[in-house]
This record gives C-alpha cells, sequence and structure tokens, in this order.
C-alpha cells in the first residue's frame, strides 16, 4: 500500500483563511496525493541520485535500481561494487557521496534514527554535514521521509515557480517569497504541495 504525505481539514482550513489565491486554488484542485518514503537511508540515497538530473533520468535510474537490486539497505550497498552502481546511470561522483554516507551508518559515525527527535533545522545541519547533501535535499527528507508539517523550500524551482504563477510575478526573491508564504506557517508543507501541483505544466488549471 502506497504511502502518501498525510494532511486534512485542519491544514487546509487553515491555509484557505490565510490567503485568497491560496483558497481558490485548493477549491479548484482539490486533495493532492504526494508519495512518501519512511526509509530515511532509501530515501536519502533516493535524494542523492536525483541531485541535478532531470524527472524523467531520476525515475528511469530508480527503476534500474530496483528492478537490479530491489530495495536498498546500507548493507546491500556496501556490497555493491562501485562500478556497478556507476553501471546503472549513477554518476561517479553520487557513487562517492552514497558510499560515504553508507560507511557513516554502518560504522554508527550517523545515527540516523537520532534525526526523528531533533527539529527541523537541526535535521537539515545533520544532513549537510554529510558529502553530497545539501539544503534542498535535506528539504525534501523532512518533506517526503519525515512529514515535517512546516517546511517550504525556496531552494526547489518548481516551488517557486508554483508562488510566481499563483501571484503573477515575473521575478521572486527570497524576501518577496517569505513574505508570501511565511503566514501559511505551521502548515506550509501543504501549501507545498499546492505549489508543486500548480506549477506542473500538466496543471490546466485557471483561477479566476
Amino acid at each position: 500500500m502506497a504511502d502518501f504525505f498525510r494532511y486534512g481539514r485542519r491544514e487546509i482550513e487553515y491555509l484557505k483563511s490565510k490567503d485568497e489565491k491560496m483558497a481558490q486554488l485548493i477549491d479548484s484542485a482539490g486533495m493532492i496525493e504526494r508519495r512518501t518514503n519512511p526509509d530515511l537511508y532509501r530515501a536519502l540515497v533516493d535524494s542523492i541520485i536525483g541531485q541535478q538530473i532531470s524527472t524523467a533520468a531520476h525515475n528511469t535510474i530508480r527503476k534500474r535500481v530496483q528492478d537490479k537490486f530491489g530495495a536498498l539497505t546500507a548493507q546491500k550497498v556496501a556490497a555493491i561494487p562501485d562500478e556497478e552502481l556507476k553501471s546503472i546511470g549513477i554518476s561517479w561522483r553520487k557513487v562517492g557521496y552514497i558510499k560515504d554516507f553508507t560507511d557513516k551508518i554502518l560504522s554508527g559515525d550517523f545515527d540516523i534514527s537520532r534525526l526523528y527527535d531533533m527539529g527541523d533545522e537541526e535535521v537539515i545541519s545533520q544532513l549537510v554535514s554529510l558529502k553530497g547533501v545539501g539544503r534542498w535535499t535535506a528539504e525534501m527528507l523532512l518533506t517526503f521521509s519525515m512529514e515535517r508539517p512546516d517546511v517550504l523550500s525556496y531552494g526547489d524551482l518548481a516551488i517557486r515557480r508554483g508562488v510566481m504563477k499563483l501571484y503573477n510575478l515575473q521575478e521572486l526573491t527570497e524576501e518577496q517569497f517569505h513574505r508570501l508564504t511565511d503566514k501559511f506557517s505551521p502548515y506550509r508543507t501543504t501549501a507545498a504541495l499546492y505549489f508543486w501541483y500548480y506549477a506542473n505544466p500538466a496543471c490546466r488549471l485557471v483561477l479566476p
């Protein structure tokens, strides 16, 4: 059974009460389903794989990983030769990041389970200490694995596009971004779902 980001009437009504345009978007789009991956190790490896490549390319490599190796664990990845990971389309640089992270998990240098006891910014600080992990990757783990309720990433291009589209903007500074979206706290992650949805080129909604 697939896992989806959990939100409901409380979050929806709060967002609608804060902004008329967001209310129009929510009423037009309805409830949005976004898949989650509660396995932190697998999710972080997948995020590293997907960095700086297209969604289509990421999905292709993701399928190859599943077909060739099944569900990844640190023990399994440690036993896979670097060349074999490279052969399915993962760059040498990313193979190095994945193996370094895996080594830290297995040695106990990085206790990934402790992230659950930390606040959002502390989680980000811990994750960006890993090679190949930046703030955006950490924010995606907070969103789609840990399901933290108040994450809205300025570093995510699609989210910025969604904000610009909703508010009819030609450009968007970080200051403008926060001025427009901080009002959705403490449910900014739910707002992110709608900005992603609206930014998708396949979205055909025309709002008044």
